[in-house]
């Protein structure tokens, strides 16, 4: 099976192309330009790098949220772009999950963490490569009195590892950091899931199907909400 893959909910960008369990070729860059300017790029390069004809590959897969609301859009966008025009089933990937993945074999439990603003994170826990909690977005505080409670040794992985370990450094003293190149999602990731959740009896779907998921509303819709709510 081989799957292209896109990940860009965060600051950084990435696509690979993956047969069954072997990455063949991966493009990341994370260089604060707008995924706009760099994905589809990236896709033509990765492509062309792995001597991959478009209509070779089975599935088109994306990291679909949670995370940056205008990462998300644009990274949905352009897959459900790609499988329209060459009709390819789709499969979404959690954020989180793709976040975590590398890290199957840590002991203890994986603490993926995406920087959600206004000193909250989208997060979810993952042990032995096993999802052991839901997507959710939650004050940094309130992550604190979760990780407390698991009583585990804990690895922090995402783009707001840094903002969450420095907060909570000095009042839990099982967290740890991975190494800074481990620290963002990597399409390879997301790529890998999709092909073992699809060899597990997952199902795809099409392109009209497939949608970001927002944990939270854009911030320019919960402003709006708060004005209507004052009369403004």
């Amino acid at each position: 099976m081989k799957v292209l893959a896109i990940e860009c909910s965060s600051l950084s960008a990435g696509v690979a192309v993956t047969e069954d369990s072997k990455v063949l070729g991966e493009s990341f860059v994370n260089v604060g330009l707008t995924h706009s300017q760099t994905l589809m790029p990236m896709v033509e390069g990765v492509l062309k790098s792995t001597a991959t004809d478009i209509k070779g590959i089975d599935v088109l897969s994306v990291s679909a949220g949670p995370g940056s609301f205008t990462g998300v859009r644009i990274g949905v966008s352009a897959l459900k772009g790609l499988a329209y025009s060459q009709d390819k089933p789709c499969y979404a990937v959690s954020s989180l999950e793709s976040i975590a993945y590398p890290f199957k074999s840590f002991d203890g439990v994986v603490c993926s963490v995406m920087d959600a603003r206004c000193n909250q994170v989208y997060t979810a826990f993952f042990e032995n490569g096993k999802r052991i909690s839901d997507d959710d977005a939650v004050l940094i505080n309130d992550l604190k009195e979760k990780i407390v409670a698991l009583n585990k040794k804990v690895l922090l992985a995402g783009d707001a590892v840094n903002l969450v370990y420095n907060k909570l450094k000095d009042e839990i003293d099982n967290i740890y950091l991975p190494s800074s190149q481990m620290q963002y999602a990597h399409a390879s990731s997301v790529a890998l899931l999709t092909f073992e959740k699809l060899s597990s009896g997952e199902k795809t779907v099409n392109s009209k199907e497939l949608l970001p998921v927002y944990l939270r509303l854009p911030q320019a819709q919960r402003e709006l909400n708060n004005k209507k709510l004052k009369g403004e």
